[in-house]
C-alpha cells in the first residue's frame, strides 16, 4: 500500500530530516515509526499527508507518487486517511459530537448522515454518553478518544496517529492503542503510528527506528 523509495528531506539550513529511507507498508499491516526526537518521525507523517514534499525520492500510496500529486489531487488523497494527533486538535467551542461530524460537513454529507456516523463512531471509542460533552470538560483520555472517533468517522483505510500516547498515562495509553488496532483491524486498515513509546511495540507487525542523524 505504501512505499519509501529513497525518500529524503532537507530544510533550509543545512537541516537533513530523512536520509535515504527505503520501507515497504503492506495493507492492513500495523508499523510502529520510532526514534529520539528530531529524528524525522512527525516529518515521515507530513509527507504521507503531502503537507511537505520529498526533496528525493518518492512516497507511493496505492501506486500513486504522492510527492506528484497536482494541489486539486490532495483533498482526495487525504480524505482516505484519518490522523490523530498529540494535542488533539478539537475545536473547543464544538461538542464531541460536533467536532467528529466536522468533518462530515466539510464533505458535503447531509447533516443526518454526518450526526448518525459521528455518533456511531463515538460509541465505537466508548463516548456515547459524551457526545454533548466539550473538549475543556473532558480528561486527556476522552479528548483523544473523540479525536480518535473524528479520524475514524470516514473509513479511512489508512490511519496515522502522531505521537497519539504522548500526553496520557499509563492506562490511557493502553486504551487508545488497542482503539487504534481494534478499528484497524475490523476495517483492514493500515496502520501508521509515529512514537518514542516503546511500550507499545508489542502490537506492531514492522517496527521501523529513525534516528536522528537521519540513518
Amino acid at each position: 500500500m505504501i512505499r519509501f523509495e529513497g525518500l529524503s528531506k532537507s530544510f533550509p539550513g543545512d537541516v537533513d530530516a530523512l536520509v535515504d529511507i527505503d520501507l515497504h507498508i503492506e495493507r492492513g499491516e500495523f508499523v510502529f515509526i520510532t526514534g529520539s526526537s528530531g529524528a524525522g518521525k512527525s516529518s515521515l507523517l507530513r509527507l504521507v499527508l503531502r503537507q511537505e514534499r520529498p526533496t528525493k525520492g518518492r512516497i507511493l500510496i496505492d501506486g500513486k507518487d504522492v510527492g506528484r500529486l497536482p494541489v486539486s489531487k490532495v483533498p482526495q488523497l487525504r480524505r482516505s486517511m484519518g490522523i490523530v494527533f498529540q494535542d488533539f486538535k478539537l475545536i473547543q467551542r464544538k461538542n464531541a459530537l460536533q467536532n467528529v461530524s466536522y468533518v462530515l460537513n466539510v464533505a458535503g454529507l447531509p447533516r443526518s448522515e454526518q450526526k448518525r456516523r459521528a455518533y456511531n463512531a463515538l460509541r465505537s471509542v466508548g463516548l456515547s454518553h459524551r457526545i454533548t460533552a466539550y473538549p475543556p470538560t473532558l480528561s486527556g483520555g476522552e479528548q483523544q478518544r473523540v479525536a480518535i472517533a473524528r479520524a475514524v468517522v470516514g473509513e479511512p483505510s489508512l490511519l496515522l496517529a502522531d505521537e497519539p500516547t504522548g500526553n496520557l498515562d499509563p492506562e490511557n495509553k493502553r486504551v487508545i492503542l488497542d482503539i487504534l488496532c481494534r478499528y484497524a483491524s475490523e476495517h483492514q486498515a493500515t496502520l501508521l503510528v509515529s512514537t518514542h513509546d516503546h511500550e507499545l511495540l508489542e502490537a506492531f507487525d514492522q517496527v521501523f527506528d529513525l534516528r536522528a542523524d537521519g540513518q
